[in-house]
């Protein structure tokens, strides 16, 4: 059950569909809250004392997970990705922070096994280490490894939903630094006859675009097109999709 949620969150996440902003702002407040309501949960079945007798253990196995074991798993899972030796680091240094440790450690508690209570609690430690030290530490270790990214500068939310009838796409797309129509003209652009680009977000304003508006980069363009076949010839000429092989359409992210 939990490698089926997982994957398909995986696919979700990869696709697009009807209101995906919406949900993923509403799920994801859903997810903070349970997280809430787990970590009490749990608590509950901590004892302060039994702590403190596995802080030794727990101290030994946190270093072993934080520089040995992490480590080792993320860079062999990351062999073959484009993550340079930065990224993967980061990624090391991000070690165990949420409630899914803690509630599989509650597995043996259910089945009754030999010193369940003991795993337990050193689960429970193992994982206040890595909030502290780890989870307190993330910012710093970003700005050492290089890996601080600008901060976007803050746009008013604005939801656009077309009824279900409409068989129009809307879309928003954001012009990227090597994008082909950067410098060039709508009109030269060669989108799709049935395409249009209805607006323009630049600089904190909005552009009313023309035939000889530039395109720079940055830009947000809501653009308007037949379908999605129209929709995906609109990103390949700016350069933020790749093109269809022949004879292939774009297929529909849901049934």
């Amino acid at each position: 059950g939990f490698l089926a949620v997982y994957i398909m969150g995986l696919i979700l996440g990869n696709q697009e569909f009807i209101h995906k902003k919406s949900l993923i702002k509403f799920y994801d407040g859903i997810g903070w809250l349970l997280q809430i309501v787990m970590f009490i949960a749990l608590g509950l079945l901590v004892s302060p004392a039994k702590l403190v007798a596995v802080a030794g253990m727990g101290v030994l196995i946190s270093l072993v997970l934080m520089f040995i074991a992490r480590p080792a798993s993320v860079f062999g899972a990351l062999f073959f990705s484009k993550a340079d030796r930065a990224q993967k680091l980061f990624i090391s240094w991000v070690g165990l922070r949420g409630a899914v440790p803690i509630v599989l450690a509650t597995y043996p508690l259910i089945a009754g096994i030999a010193r369940a209570d003991l795993i337990f609690h050193i689960v429970f430690f193992v994982v206040l280490i890595s909030m502290l030290f780890q989870g307190t530490s993330l910012h710093w270790a970003a700005r050492r490894l290089n890996l601080l990214a600008t901060p976007p500068k803050k746009q008013k939310p604005r939801a656009l939903v077309l009824s279900e009838e409409v068989k129009s796409e809307l879309i928003e797309l954001v012009i990227p630094p090597d994008s082909p129509a950067i410098d060039k003209q709508v009109v030269n652009l060669g989108l799709p006859p049935n395409a249009l680009i209805v607006l323009i977000y630049r600089e904190q304003r909005y552009v009313t675009p023309r035939g000889d508006t530039v395109l720079q980069a940055g830009d947000k363009l809501m653009i308007m097109a037949e379908d999605k076949q129209e929709a995906h010839a609109v990103k390949v000429c700016l350069g933020v999709a790749l093109p269809i092989p022949p004879g292939e359409r774009v297929k529909d992210p849901l049934p």
